[in-house]
C-alpha cells in the first residue's frame, strides 16, 4: 500500500523517468543528484486582514530548481491541496520543459495554500502582495520569473509586478510573465499553452498519417488549456466527441460544436455542466473511449497502473503536467498508445512567457502573427528532435525527452562548474 502512495507522488513519478534516462546517459552520481534536487527551497508564512477584520495566515513556497541554463522560471498556484512535494515536482518539469524547447530559462514553481474561490479580488490582492513582499529577494528578471497557474491569472501577476516594483523603487515589467496586456502582458500569452497543445496534436497525427478530418478527440478539462486546445483542434477540423470540466463531463458521437460549448461555459458562470447537445457520462469513462486522441487537460495522475490497460486512445497528448503516473508508462507503451509527454506537450506556455519577458527586457511590443509563428518553429522543432532522440535510444518520446533535457543541463552546469572551480591567477 505504501509503494502505491509513493508512485502516486509526482515527484516521484519525475524522479523515476530522471533515472531512467540518466543511465542511458551514464551521469554522473554528484551531477545526478544534483539535477534531482532543487537549488532553493523556500517556505513562507504570512498573514493578511480579511474583509471581515480578521486576520488569517497563510503558508506559500517556492521552488527553484535550476537555474543552469539562465534565470528560473515557473508559475504560482493558489489551490488548497498545494504541497511541497508537487510544486518541487512542478519546478523540475519547468527546467526540463525550457531545455526541450531551447528557451534559456531554469525552472521554478510557486504555491500558496489557500481556496482562491473563497476568498474576494481584495483579498486575493493582500495574498498577492504579501508574498511578493517575502520573496521580493527572491524574485527578479534576471534571477526567478513567476507566471501564472492554477487559480491564478493576470490580476495576480499585475500586483506582484506593482509589489515588486514598489520594493525596488521602480517599474519591472520583466519579473513576472502573463500580465494584462496594459500591464506588459504580451499578445497570445492566454492562448498559448492550448495553441502548443493543438500543434503537438496535429503533428503526433501527422507520424502516425492520421488524418486531422477523419480524426476523433476526448478532452478532460475545459480550463484555460482544455477549451483553447478544443477550440484550436475544431478550427482544424478534428471531431471533438468528449469534453469535461470537474462539474460534469459529456460525449457526443457526432462531435461537439466548440464555439457553442464556450459560448454556454462563459453564460453558464464558468461551467459546462447543463449542456444540452451531448449526454453526459462519468469522468473516468471520458478516459476510456475509442478516440484517436486523448488530451488529459486537468491534473496529475488521471492515468495509472489501475486505468491503463483500458485506454484505447492511439495518441495521448498530455495537456496537464503529470496526468500520467510513471506507473503506467509501460503499459501504454506495450499497447502502442503513442504518448506526447507534458514537457513537450504543453510547453506552448512557457515559450510565448518567454517572448513576452524578451518583449519587456527589449522594450519590444510584437505582432500576433510574429509569436504564433515563432512559437510553431520553436514546438516543431522540439517535436522532431525529440521524436529523433527516440529512435536513436529505441526508447519513448518521454525519455527521449528527458534524455535531450538532462544533457543540455547536465553539460551547461559541468561547463559552470568548471569556470567557478577554475583556479584564479596568483597576485605578485
Amino acid at each position: 500500500m505504501s509503494s502505491e502512495i509513493i508512485k502516486q507522488n509526482p515527484f516521484q513519478s519525475m524522479i523515476d523517468r530522471f533515472n531512467i534516462a540518466a543511465d542511458i546517459l551514464n551521469l554522473d552520481e554528484s551531477i545526478r543528484l544534483k539535477l534531482q534536487r532543487p537549488e532553493k527551497q523556500i517556505t513562507v508564512n504570512f498573514s493578511i486582514t480579511l474583509d471581515n477584520g480578521k486576520e488569517q495566515n497563510f503558508e506559500g513556497y517556492r521552488v527553484i530548481h535550476n537555474t543552469a541554463l539562465g534565470p528560473s522560471k515557473g508559475g504560482i498556484r493558489y489551490d488548497t491541496a498545494v504541497n511541497l512535494d508537487e510544486v518541487k515536482a512542478l519546478a523540475a518539469w519547468m527546467t526540463w520543459k525550457s531545455a526541450v524547447t531551447g528557451i534559456p530559462f531554469g525552472g521554478a514553481k510557486g504555491g500558496i495554500i489557500c481556496d482562491p474561490r473563497t476568498l474576494s479580488k481584495t483579498e486575493l490582492e493582500r495574498i498577492t502582495r504579501a508574498y511578493t513582499k517575502a520573496l521580493s529577494d527572491i524574485f527578479g528578471p534576471e534571477k526567478d520569473v513567476p507566471a501564472p497557474d492554477m487559480g491564478t491569472g493576470p490580476d495576480e501577476m499585475g500586483w506582484l509586478m506593482d509589489e515588486f516594483s514598489i520594493v525596488h523603487g521602480k517599474t519591472i515589467h520583466a519579473v513576472v510573465t502573463g500580465k494584462h496586456l496594459h500591464s506588459g502582458g504580451s499578445l497570445g500569452r492566454v492562448e498559448a499553452t492550448g495553441r502548443g497543445v493543438s500543434i503537438i496534436t496535429l503533428l503526433a497525427l501527422q507520424k502516425l498519417k492520421l488524418r486531422p478530418a477523419r480524426s476523433t478527440v476526448a478532452i478532460q478539462g475545459f480550463g484555460n488549456v482544455g477549451m483553447h486546445s478544443a477550440l484550436f483542434l475544431f478550427e482544424k477540423g478534428l471531431k471533438v466527441v468528449a469534453v469535461s470540466d470537474v462539474s460534469e463531463a459529456f460525449y457526443n458521437p457526432d462531435g461537439i460544436n466548440i464555439p457553442e460549448l464556450i459560448l454556454y461555459y462563459n453564460l453558464n458562470n464558468k461551467s459546462i455542466k447543463g449542456y444540452p447537445n451531448s449526454v453526459a457520462i462519468k469522468h473516468e469513462e471520458l478516459l476510456l473511449l475509442d478516440v484517436d486522441v486523448l488530451i488529459p487537460a486537468a491534473k496529475e495522475d488521471v492515468i495509472t497502473q489501475k486505468n491503463a490497460a483500458e485506454i484505447r486512445a492511439k495518441i495521448i497528448v498530455e495537456g496537464a503536467n503529470g496526468p500520467v503516473s510513471s506507473d503506467a508508462d509501460k503499459i501504454l507503451h506495450e499497447n502502442n498508445v503513442l504518448v506526447v509527454p507534458d514537457i513537450l506537450a504543453n510547453a506552448g506556455g512557457v515559450t510565448v512567457s518567454y517572448f513576452e519577458w524578451l518583449q519587456n527586457s527589449l522594450l519590444e511590443s510584437w505582432r500576433i502573427h510574429q509569436i504564433n509563428t515563432r512559437l510553431e518553429d520553436i514546438l516543431e522543432k522540439g517535436f522532431e528532435t525529440v521524436f529523433r532522440t527516440a529512435l536513436k535510444h529505441n526508447v519513448t518520446p518521454r525519455i527521449a525527452a528527458y534524455i535531450l533535457a538532462l544533457q543540455k543541463v547536465a553539460e551547461t552546469q559541468s561547463v559552470k562548474e568548471v569556470a567557478i572551480d577554475e583556479p584564479k591567477f596568483k597576485q605578485n
